[in-house]
């Protein structure tokens, strides 16, 4: 990883499917620099990565075709810091309850995470979150078919539960992970969360 200074980060946002465009803008409004992936040199000086929502399988299978779930593996494990939101946070897991029949994950974080979690009744809902991370204000999460985290292992913080306990957001080191979708809320504090993690591994 090239350590540009004082420069403006550099954060790749997985364009493969979903709904990476939503993550560029927010980023663009915070100042960063952005980059599009869809090829692995794309991937060259990247100081942080979001893997987006979308399809999971789908995105799982164009990593594979566009030969970039590899080096983005590599990549994390060296230290390359990452998040992935609902589908981002499936590929990320080691584990998945429900995966489909070889279902390619990227398997950097320690914990298993459930499809779909919320059902039929509860695909998509939006609700304020207490999220000490972020501070004191709650943060308004939009959930769209979303996965919950079901088991978390050793070095796994929880950053966010829903009143019942399910886990919506944990952290991992540099691997970050969000059931939700805090690119559609208007409310910036999860991508600062972020881009302070990518900061304080580019020191």
């Amino acid at each position: 990883m090239i350590h540009h200074g004082q420069e403006r980060p550099l954060i790749g946002v997985l364009a493969l499917q979903g709904d990476f465009e939503a993550h560029l803008k927010a980023l663009s409004k915070l100042g960063v620099a952005t980059r599009a992936v869809k090829l692995p040199e794309h991937l060259t000086d990247l100081d942080g990565i979001i893997i987006p929502g979308g399809e999971s399988t789908t995105i799982g299978k164009l990593m594979i075709d566009y030969g970039l779930d590899r080096p983005l593996k590599a990549l994390i494990e060296q230290g390359l810091p990452v998040w992935g939101t609902c589908a981002g946070l499936i590929l990320l897991a080691k584990k998945t309850d429900n995966a489909l029949e070889g279902q390619p994950l990227l398997a950097v974080m320690n914990i298993t995470v459930r499809r779909n979690a919320f059902g039929s009744q509860r695909e998509s809902f939006e609700t304020d979150l207490s999220i000490p991370v972020l501070g004191e204000a709650p943060f308004h999460a939009f959930f769209i078919r979303g996965p919950a985290v079901s088991e978390v292992g050793p070095g796994v913080e929880v950053l966010a539960t829903l009143d019942d306990g399910t886990i919506v957001a944990v952290r991992e080191g540099n691997r970050l992970g969000t059931a939700f979708h805090p690119e559609v809320s208007r409310d910036p504090r999860f991508h600062h969360y972020f881009l302070r993690l990518v900061q304080s591994v580019r020191k």
